[in-house]
């Protein structure tokens, strides 16, 4: 286990480094295939399967609510069960479902398989971000860039798909999706291997400490002591999950390229791997709400631009600007949660606020689904998406230093 000390040897240090990028896996398999793969898969599966835009959107919003699903099961078992075993339980469900989403052509069987998907990956997205925020338990400066590492594994899972999954659906044809889906179930199972050893490798964040003086008391909820942030939060989660499932469509509705397709999610994923970098030294220093406010302005100004004009350059942009800021929102709440609370409580902090972020990203992908079927575009909802985001940065101002 890595050291706990601020005279960790070089070689402990070296540990826990490699222990936080293998940790990362998690946002990748949970992320990266689970979620926003779908939306590179999801035009050849509308033409294979013919499906409209409310059933496309039904798939997107399937997922979603087993996330909820997943976050509430998390938030009631981790204390009991652990963060360990949980993240090992949902990186081996949501690797299985992948897989099995390939072998099947039966809507409602993929719906089902989306759902699981999404409970394994909302078990390995809250109990893989505890985890990461405590690989040096007795380093707390260092938990930041921790998390910051694991969040941004996603970026690793957009740029692997961006690489793969246009060019495999060009050369193959809209049938091929069904082996995109079982390359990424086998990729994910390998990931899973990985992940669950690097877990092991880390210290519960709930472990039994020495009693503060308050432990005795009720203590009060993640979300009445952050309030602010947990609307803002729930902002996020109705408005990226939009853009994040119907933007490869609109770039493919104004007969966009597969190469176009190919820079816009490698440049997506590319912004992710920067993200620690750009937001770790924000998320540690800057006060209350303010790390969160500024993610949001720059995810709506992103969420924005593709309505302003499809052109190479500005989708680009937009997509880079996403990346960038993305994985940053669940960064920041759980910054904002270690300055917070203390460690036995991150788990469940983690699990509350995932619960709201699941709530609200229920609705995107069906909503924007049937208003695109209604009206013939996907304009409104994915202007909506955006102005969500703007109003999410807006409420994020409202939230307080809390310790």
């Amino acid at each position: 286990m890595p050291s706990a000390s601020p005279s960790a040897s070089p070689f402990a240090l070296s540990s826990g480094w490699v222990i936080a990028f293998v940790l990362s896996f998690g946002p990748t398999v949970s992320n990266s295939f689970a979620r926003f793969a779908y939306a590179l898969v999801l035009p050849a599966m509308r033409e294979d399967l013919t499906i409209d835009w409310s059933q496309a959107g039904t798939l997107g919003t399937t997922n979603a609510l087993g996330y909820l699903v997943g976050a509430l099961l998390a938030r009631v078992a981790v204390n009991r069960i652990g963060n360990r075993r949980i993240f090992a339980a949902g990186m081996v469900l949501t690797a299985l479902a992948l897989l099995a989403t390939g072998l099947s052509r039966d809507l409602a069987v993929l719906n089902a398989l989306r759902l699981l998907a999404g409970i394994g990956g909302a078990w390995v997205f809250i109990c893989g971000g505890a985890l990461s925020g405590n690989i040096f338990p007795g380093e707390p400066q260092r938990a930041t860039t921790t998390i910051a590492i694991y969040f941004a594994g996603g970026g690793f899972g957009l740029v692997l798909c961006g690489i793969t999954l246009p060019w495999l659906l060009e050369v193959q044809g809209a049938g091929a999706w069904p082996l995109a889906w079982q390359a990424m179930g086998g990729v994910a199972l390998l990931m899973a291997v990985a992940s669950i050893a690097a877990a092991w490798r880390i210290e519960e964040p709930g472990a039994p400490q020495a009693a503060a003086p308050h432990d005795s008391e009720r203590p009060i909820s993640a979300l009445r002591l952050l309030p602010a942030q947990a609307v803002s939060y729930a902002c996020f989660g109705l408005g990226y999950i939009g853009y994040m499932t119907f933007v490869i469509a609109w770039v493919r509705a104004h007969d966009g390229s597969t190469t176009l397709v190919m820079l816009l999610w490698c440049a997506l994923g590319l912004a992710t791997l920067a993200a620690p970098r750009l937001w770790a030294g924000p998320c540690e220093r800057w006060p209350g709400g303010r790390p969160m406010a500024a993610v949001m302005t720059t995810l709506a100004t992103a969420a924005l631009l593709p309505l302003v004009s499809v052109s190479p350059g500005v989708m680009v942009l937009s997509a880079t600007l996403f990346g960038a800021s993305m994985f940053s929102a669940p960064s920041a709440v759980s910054s904002l949660i270690k300055h917070a609370l203390p460690k036995p409580r991150w788990g469940e902090a983690m699990a509350s606020f995932t619960v709201v972020f699941g709530l609200s990203q229920i609705a995107g992908p069906a909503a924007i689904g049937w208003v695109a079927d209604l009206s013939g575009s996907l304009w409104p909802g994915l202007l909506a998406s955006g102005l969500v985001l703007a109003a999410g940065a807006l409420i994020a101002l409202a939230q307080r230093p809390v310790r």
